[in-house]
């Protein structure tokens, strides 16, 4: 890549928006995942104000609360965005029928699981969509692993992860949500990670 790596993270790291700008301007394809989490919103403006047709990719597990559900199609509806939906290849209720309900934390079949729901269709997402840039709402404060990551990575597929809020409190994301007149959700449960400090594997492996 044709830029340095470290001066973009000094320069750049705790300006979300011109990082968002700069990655963009980058004119490499380039999606932005959600899970409709709380303050999802707040990365969805960023780079949807920037490239209004981004595509928005969501690997929706069928595990999401009624309030998310609700929730995605507002922000969707109100950004105008360009939603994709990467669903499993089995549905909720062919998965439980076969196999029972959703596996606890401990129970050997969790990382299956997370393999089918999660993890396979975000890379079958990355697959038949072929970024360059990848945009993602992750926070430091979010897990251990998370801390130790930076604005701007490279992976070894030579995917461009950009991290925008990396550096933000939750009272950044708030007063950002308030500047802009922006729908927030607290009702969320992500069954791959069934506790908010634990990773579901997305960002270790990509």
């Amino acid at each position: 890549m044709d830029f340095d790596l470290d001066a973009i993270n000094r320069d750049l790291g705790n300006d979300p928006q011109k990082l968002v700008e700069w990655a963009l301007g980058l004119g490499k394809p380039a999606i932005c995942t959600t899970n409709f989490r709380p303050f999802e919103a707040v990365i969805l403006h960023m780079v949807s104000r920037v490239q209004p047709d981004i595509p928005v990719v969501w690997m929706d597990s069928g595990y999401n609360t009624p309030a998310t559900y609700a929730f995605a199609d507002e922000v969707t509806q109100k950004l105008g965005l360009n939603r994709i939906i990467y669903l499993p290849k089995r549905t909720r209720a062919h998965r439980e029928a076969v196999e029972g309900e959703l596996p606890s934390l401990d129970d050997p079949r969790h990382a299956a699981f997370t393999q089918e729901v999660k993890l396979e269709p975000f890379e079958r997402a990355l697959r038949e969509m072929n970024p360059t840039v990848w945009f993602t709402a992750l926070r430091a404060s979010d897990t251990a692993a998370r801390a130790q990551m930076q604005p701007v990575s490279i992976n070894k597929d030579g995917l461009i992860k950009v991290a925008p809020v990396l550096h933000w409190s939750s009272k950044d994301m708030y007063d950002y949500l308030v500047a802009h007149d922006l729908p927030n959700n607290f009702d969320y449960f992500d069954p791959t990670k069934g506790e908010e400090t634990r990773e579901c594997g997305l960002h270790i492996e990509h």
